[in-house]
């Protein structure tokens, strides 16, 4: 058994969760403790594509089954998911600190619509790892 998976598989699951949690919350609620949870969102994104690439690499390095399509297609998703999140929400934190009040309505708008874009790709990440354990 290679123990050395153990921590990394950990890692990813608990950062994807953290990071898909957050961003489905932001998503529906709106983004008013949004500039507390940029930083840990965003280092859980990074977390969970790192691990996961790690995992691909020890996996599927050369794999072209159908289970390693659907793993890349959530790769994806995952990818694009951080690229919205890390434009909109960035952005927008750093707008933010820097507006009056009535352009950080505009700005707190902009990251909201960065969180609802960001959801669907998640989601889409975590259905394909879910049904690529049964192909």
């Amino acid at each position: 058994m290679l123990t050395y998976l153990i921590p990394i598989e950990a890692l990813h699951v608990l950062a994807g969760v953290f990071w898909a949690g957050t961003t489905f919350a932001l998503a529906r609620t709106g983004v008013e403790q949004a500039a507390q949870l940029l930083r840990p969102q965003l280092g859980a994104a990074v977390v969970a594509v790192a691990t996961g690439a790690m995992l691909w690499f020890l996996f599927h390095r050369g794999d072209t089954s159908m289970q390693a399509h659907i793993l890349a297609l959530g790769a994806m998703f995952a990818v694009l998911a951080i690229g919205v999140q890390a434009v909109t929400a960035a952005s927008s934190a750093r707008k933010l600190s820097a507006s009056g009040e009535l352009d950080a309505l505009q700005i707190r708008d902009r990251a909201t619509t960065g969180q609802r874009i960001a959801a669907p790709l998640l989601a889409v990440t975590v259905a394909c790892m879910a049904v690529a354990r049964y192909l």
